[in-house]
């Protein structure tokens, strides 16, 4: 396995102006540009939120089929820290003093509610796959699409229509 940070796809090194000066990689695969369609496994909160973001994506020229499980797994994670997050609301109506944050066990020792964990889990889940896709200011600030990032998405399909 490689050392370091992972490189970035040739088409982000060209909208940031290929800061480092390397050689793009010729042959990296361009898949043509669509909305994927969303697994059917995906939770409701999830399909919620496939339905909020993906045209936004398409609109910018960061999604294509061969994309789907990734942002499959962006949308569960973002769907898992949402259903924990109400549950862990529902249980501090009933506990006014840790607002559900802890729990008592048998034993009667106070631990962290365990949905916090899979809430705090889910949600660093879901940020690592929407900086991969863009989709935080962080991310978006090292991205320049100049005048790619207003075309219409069939404008924007390969790299090819980047080099020009």
């Amino acid at each position: 396995m490689a050392k370091g940070r992972k490189p970035l796809p040739s088409h982000l090194k060209l909208v940031k102006g290929n800061p480092g000066r390397r050689p793009l990689n010729e042959n990296e695969p361009l898949p043509d540009l669509s909305i994927p369609t969303p697994p059917a496994h995906l939770s409701d909160e999830a399909k919620v939120e496939w339905g909020r973001v993906v045209e936004q994506l398409f609109r910018l020229g960061l999604i294509s089929e061969i994309d789907r499980a990734a942002f499959a797994a962006y949308c569960q994670a973002y769907g898992r820290w949402i259903q924990a997050e109400r549950a862990i609301a529902k249980m501090a109506e009933k506990d006014l003093l840790t607002h559900a944050l802890m729990i008592r066990t048998t034993n009667g020792n106070a631990i962290q509610n365990p949905l916090v964990g899979t809430a705090n889990v889910a949600m660093m889940e879901m940020m690592r796959f929407a900086s991969e896709f863009g989709m935080t200011p962080s991310a978006r600030s090292r991205i320049d699409v100049g005048s790619i990032g207003n075309q219409a998405p069939e404008a924007k399909t390969g790299l090819a229509s980047f080099r020009r």
